[in-house]
C-alpha cells in the first residue's frame, strides 16, 4: 500500500499553485437569509453546494464549519459528507472546523472520525483545541501521522476571551500558547518542505514577536475580511513565519453569493492581496 503524502507536503504545493488562501464554509442563518435562502436543510444543502462548485477547484483550502451543519442533525451531516467528497475531488485540501479535542477513547472517536481514511468524514486536516494538554490531542496525532493528514491546534486565537488560556504563564515562566507552540515545533521536526501539524493564530492580534511562530508548519490566521484585518497586515502579525500562513476568509468571500462570479472574483482578489503580501 502506497505511504499517503502527508498533508504539509500537499499544503505547501496547494499554496504554491492556488495561492494561499483557505475560505470558510459558514452557512449560519444570516448568510442564508442574505441570498434569499430557508434557514433548513434545503437552504443549506444549496448554500453549500454553490460555495463548493464555486470555489473548490481555484482555492488552496476549503474550510467547513461543522457547526453550522450538526444544528440540521443527520441531514446536515449528510450535506457536509457529501461537501467534503466533492470539494477534495475538486483538488481543494477541506480544513474540518470541528475543534474538537477530549482525552484517551473519546480523542480517538474524534480522530476516526475526521482524519480516518475509510470514515465518510475524512478531511485533509481538522482543528482541535489541546486545552486538555498537548498530550491529550496523541490519538489525533497518530492518526494524522498515519492517514497523511493533518491539525490546527488552537494556539494564540483572536477571540478576547482566550487570552485568560492562552497567555497564562507556565511554572517555568513561558505562557501557555508559547508551549503549544512548542510541541508544534517538536511535532513537525525535520519535516519538509512543510510539517503538517499548524497553530491557529489570528491576524488581528498585532505584534506577535514575543512567540516563536517559526514551528515548521502552517499557521492558519483567521481575522481576514469581516472581522477586520487584511491582507496587508499579514508580515507585520507574523514576521519571519508569513510564507508558512494560511489566511482564513468567510464572510468576507460569502457575502458576494449566491451569484458564483461574485463568489469567485472576490476570492481571486483576496489571494491576490495575500500573495502580494506574502511575496
Amino acid at each position: 500500500m502506497t505511504e499517503p503524502v502527508p498533508f504539509g507536503a500537499r499544503l505547501r504545493a496547494a499554496m504554491e499553485t492556488r495561492g494561499p488562501l483557505c475560505v470558510g464554509i459558514d452557512p449560519h442563518a444570516s448568510l442564508l437569509r442574505d441570498w434569499g435562502l430557508s434557514d433548513d436543510v434545503a437552504g443549506l444543502e444549496r448554500f453549500t453546494r454553490t460555495t463548493v462548485e464555486a470555489l473548490a477547484d481555484r482555492v488552496a483550502v476549503l474550510k467547513p464549519q461543522s457547526a453550522f451543519f450538526e444544528r440540521f442533525g443527520s441531514r446536515g451531516l449528510a450535506v457536509l459528507e457529501k461537501a467534503v467528497a466533492e470539494a477534495r475531488e475538486a483538488g481543494a485540501l477541506v480544513l474540518m472546523d470541528a475543534k474538537r479535542g477530549d482525552i484517551g477513547s473519546t480523542m480517538g472517536a474524534y480522530a476516526a472520525t475526521y482524519l480516518d481514511r475509510d470514515s465518510p468524514l475524512f478531511s485533509d486536516a481538522l482543528t482541535v483545541s489541546p486545552y486538555l494538554g498537548f498530550e491529550a490531542l496523541r490519538p489525533a496525532l497518530d492518526a494524522a501521522h498515519a492517514g497523511g493528514a493533518g491539525l490546527f491546534v488552537l494556539a494564540l486565537t483572536s477571540n478576547e476571551e482566550g487570552r485568560e488560556v492562552q497567555r497564562a504563564v507556565r511554572e517555568d515562566g513561558s505562557s501557555v500558547a508559547a508551549t503549544m507552540l512548542r510541541h508544534l515545533a517538536s511535532e513537525n521536526a525535520g519535516a519538509a518542505p512543510l510539517g503538517s501539524f499548524g497553530a491557529v493564530v489570528g491576524a488581528t492580534l498585532g505584534d506577535l514577536s514575543d512567540f516563536d511562530l517559526d514551528v515548521n508548519g502552517p499557521l492558519l490566521a483567521p481575522g481576514i475580511g469581516a472581522q477586520g484585518a487584511t491582507p496587508a497586515d499579514l508580515p507585520a502579525v507574523f514576521g519571519d513565519a508569513v510564507r508558512n500562513v494560511v489566511p482564513s476568509v468567510s464572510r468576507g468571500v460569502l457575502r458576494h453569493g449566491p451569484v458564483t462570479s461574485g463568489l469567485r472574483d472576490s476570492a481571486a482578489r483576496f489571494a491576490d492581496e495575500v500573495w502580494a503580501a506574502v511575496n
